[in-house]
């Protein structure tokens, strides 16, 4: 019996079948992003906290979290009859047109990228095993409840807060909880003491490209279809991510009269973040003006954030905690119901709208940071969260993997600056 004659359309899950794969490819591609954010000496071990969670996050889910995100219709937490994949099979997902395992998988593409994010606030000086462990375990206590709130018939759910693509459980979950994450963990060792800069903005060019190129996935798929919801939502994560790109041009040449790189590519996450909870509710008009808003607060904590003694390394919280917020909010205001077919905002005479999107960035975000900040507490209880400062000293690639992403065998050196700056230099350069 084919897919089709079983009310599944072969179109949707062909559709479904590449969005999936376009959100897997994300996390490698955060790996990119994040990896030339770093010093040299880091670079593999942060892009393995990408890594990792393609391996440890996928079973988790698989084996809990999936089943608490989305079975049951409890007002907190779903039940374990999904549990181990149980009942999960070829029968369409209550609500879709998809198959309930391919549902499953692009879900799973969801966790698994969102609990990678989090790494970005404690890459340079936490122990790549404590990490792992600390994403599973986040991954079934934060990410699976507050998926379930919004999207699996949790308390938001049932009062009407409205989440396309993930401003709840993906964006100011993995915001806050790297807010609380550098807390517990603290500062690098070097911070505030000497620049800590990106080797490589070709990395982080390229990875918020590939970031962008997989949201169209990310924002399209979660249409679960290829009907009018998700080509809005594909057109509007075209439109917003351009206009805060624009947006930070402008303001890195107010500030400093020059464009750069890394500010590009944060403004490419940026913009993409902001529009991924509001891109199926909103017209393309708006979704232009909230890429453009939604540069704004995350410039201003991005450039306030390194004055502060709070080392959040690669501005979690200021591009995915405040952009997602920004988005949540938007959509009270200005959703339209000619565009989305389920409600207005404030704008279009719904004053209750703006209510149910204003109460998750308060309740969201002050779980995910608590739950957060309790559970690393609790981890270092019985194991180390950091390297120890030697470790730190010679570079978390060799303590914590043994490789090295840049050595003398493949033809570059690591030469210290006088900003006692670590970056690779080709031998054949001359430089030395």
């Amino acid at each position: 019996m084919g897919v089709a004659s079983r009310g599944i359309p072969p179109g949707d899950t062909a559709w479904m079948l590449v969005a999936t794969a376009l959100v897997l490819s994300m996390t490698p591609a955060l790996g990119l992003f994040y990896a030339g954010l770093v010093r040299a000496k880091n670079t593999l071990n942060t892009f393995m906290m990408s890594v990792g969670a393609l391996g440890v996050v996928a079973i988790a889910w698989a084996f809990v979290g999936y089943s608490l995100a989305f079975n049951g219709t409890g007002d907190l937490v779903g039940g374990l009859g999904n549990a181990f994949l149980q009942g999960v099979a070829f029968g369409p997902r209550a609500g879709t047109h998809i198959p309930q395992l391919l549902f499953f998988a692009y879900e799973a593409t969801f966790c698994i990228l969102t609990a990678a994010l989090i790494s970005g606030a404690v890459v340079e000086r936490m122990r790549f095993g404590t990490f792992l462990i600390f994403m599973v375990l986040w991954s079934i206590l934060v990410y699976s409840v507050l998926a379930h709130w919004v999207w699996g018939g949790g308390w938001l759910a049932a009062h009407g807060t409205l989440d396309f693509a993930g401003g709840v459980p993906v964006e100011m979950a993995s915001g806050f909880s790297a807010f609380a994450a550098a807390w517990v963990v603290g500062p690098r060792k070097d911070y505030g003491r000497q620049a800590l800069l990106p080797h490589n903005s070709i990395y982080v060019l390229l990875g918020a490209g590939l970031l962008w190129f997989g949201w169209f996935g990310f924002n399209g798929g979660s249409g679960y279809g290829i009907g009018k919801p998700g080509i809005l939502a594909f057109t509007n994560t075209l439109l917003a991510p351009s206009c805060t790109l624009v947006v930070w041009f402008l303001l890195d040449l107010r500030r400093d009269r020059r464009v750069t790189a890394v500010g590009a590519a944060t403004a490419i996450v940026v913009g993409c973040v902001g529009i991924t909870p509001a891109c199926g509710y909103i017209s393309p008009i708006w979704a232009m003006v909230l890429g453009a808003l939604a540069a704004l607060p995350s410039y201003a904590v991005v450039v306030w954030r390194p004055r502060t003694r709070l080392d959040e390394t690669l501005d979690v919280l200021a591009a995915h905690g405040l952009a997602g917020l920004t988005g949540i909010l938007f959509i009270g205001l200005f959703a339209q119901q000619s565009w989305n077919g389920i409600s207005d905002g404030l704008a279009y005479g719904n004053a209750k709208q703006l209510l149910w999107q204003a109460i998750p960035i308060v309740v969201a975000p002050a779980y995910a940071f608590a739950v957060t900040f309790g559970l690393l507490k609790l981890l270092g209880l019985v194991m180390p969260l950091r390297v120890s400062e030697k470790e730190e000293s010679l570079g978390l690639d060799t303590q914590q993997h043994g490789e090295e992403a840049y050595s003398s065998a493949e033809g570059a050196i690591l030469v210290t600056t006088e900003a006692g700056i670590e970056a690779p230099v080709p031998v054949a350069a001359g430089v030395l």
